[in-house]
């Protein structure tokens, strides 16, 4: 399931979009604040506390500042990964002008977020959950975008299908790789970071004008109280 989850998620939000095609944005929205909610919960109450646990059993020290360095480290990968993503990885693309080829920026930078987003499913099962809940709205927003920039069928195919395999072959690496694994607290405090930022901006952009509203309040305290009990 750890391969599977979040490899079926993405396809199904490609054939969603391809075949309903929805036009009303707001229940991807609400799918989106859940999403949001549920991944950085997750984050919080799981991938968190192993690291700093990892790095004091590792270091010895009461106190030490690696793992909060690291977390920085992703945050600003995350920030850096967006310049050519347009902020695809929370359902951020807007536009509707015509694609004449495969837009290779966006492509890339999706993909290896997708890829290190995999790293720590190895070790946390509960996460391929949160990350398939993740990729399914990214999904369905990138197709309808795609197909409104008349980007060719087996072009959209092609990208959805690699971003599809991307996380799945991150958790494939870290399994099969030791020399990965002995940087494990390392890179996932880097995915902790590239996660905090992700989702909290989810959460923050996925209500028009920052208004209050009561079913994306109740959407985010959904996706809390999952991961809670997970």
């Amino acid at each position: 399931m750890n391969y599977l989850l979040p490899l079926l998620s993405v396809l199904a939000g490609y054939a969603f979009a391809i075949f309903i095609r929805p036009e009303k944005k707001k229940s991807l929205k609400l799918l989106l604040s859940f999403s949001g909610a549920f991944l950085l919960s997750l984050t919080v109450m799981h991938l968190l506390p192993e690291v700093y646990e990892a790095e004091h059993l590792k270091s010895g020290e009461a106190h030490s500042n690696t793992v909060g360095i690291f977390i920085m480290v992703g945050i600003l990968f995350q920030i850096l990964l967006e310049f050519f993503s347009k902020g695809a990885e929370h359902g951020h693309v807007h536009g509707h002008e015509e694609m004449l080829r495969m837009p290779w920026t966006l492509f890339f930078s999706l993909c290896l977020h997708a890829f290190l987003e995999g790293f720590p499913v190895s070790r946390h099962h509960d996460l391929a959950m949160g990350i398939a809940i993740h990729h399914l709205p990214i999904a369905v927003i990138l197709t309808l975008f795609f197909i409104n920039g008349k980007l060719k069928k087996t072009t959209i195919f092609i990208f959805m299908a690699a971003f599809a395999i991307m996380t799945p072959l991150g958790t494939f690496a870290a399994e099969s790789l030791s020399v990965l694994n002995d940087y494990y607290t390392q890179i996932t405090a880097v995915v902790i970071g590239i996660l905090f930022h992700i989702s909290s901006t989810i959460i923050f952009e996925a209500s028009e004008n920052h208004k209050f509203n009561v079913a994306k309040l109740s959407m985010i305290a959904l996706g809390i109280v999952l991961a809670l009990l997970l």
